[in-house]
Parts: C-alpha cells; sequence; structure tokens
C-alpha cells in the first residue's frame, strides 16, 4: 500500500506507523470503572469500507495525517490533516 503524503509525495506504507480510527471515543475519566478504560483502549469498531485513520509519516516529514481508506481494498480515497484540512492546500 502507498500513502500520498501532501509533502513528501506517494511513499511505502511502511514509512508510516498507524495509530488507529481517526474518531476515537471519549477518553474515560481517571476515576472510571476497569470495564470502561478496558473499553475505551481495547474495542474497537472493525468496519468494511471506506474508514478514517490516523498515519504518522516518522520516516518522512513527521506530520500526522487523516487517512480515509477503504479497509477491503485497501484504495486510499483521501488523505487530509488531522483538523479537517485538505492535505496540500
Amino acid at each position: 500500500m502507498r500513502i500520498p503524503c501532501p509533502y513528501c509525495g506517494e511513499r511505502d506504507v511502511h514509512e508510516f506507523t498507524y495509530l488507529g480510527d481517526a474518531a476515537l471515543k471519549a477518553r474515560p475519566t481517571a476515576d472510571a470503572s476497569p470495564e470502561a478504560w478496558h473499553a475505551y483502549v481495547y474495542l474497537r469498531d472493525n468496519p468494511a469500507g471506506p474508514h478514517r485513520e490516523l498515519w504518522y509519516h516518522g520516516s518522512g516529514c513527521r506530520s500526522w495525517l487523516e487517512v480515509t481508506r477503504d479497509t477491503t481494498s485497501h484504495t486510499i480515497l483521501a488523505v487530509t490533516w488531522p483538523r479537517g484540512e485538505e492535505a496540500g492546500s
């Protein structure tokens, strides 16, 4: 899989680190139950189709990117900055 970095151009996935879902759940409070922390840390959706993910380009420009990827084909559909602006604009 190749990811189009707005600074470095299209790069191999091995240059990036995957963080996970770009729409993380709200973090539990310090006094939350162990079950709430377990759900926050370990329980994630595993959708088939388009999914927004966070990727870090550690072997390149060291930028965080929000990548919309089709999980069934690994096709990259969009790359934006994590705040929602179009990458490269």
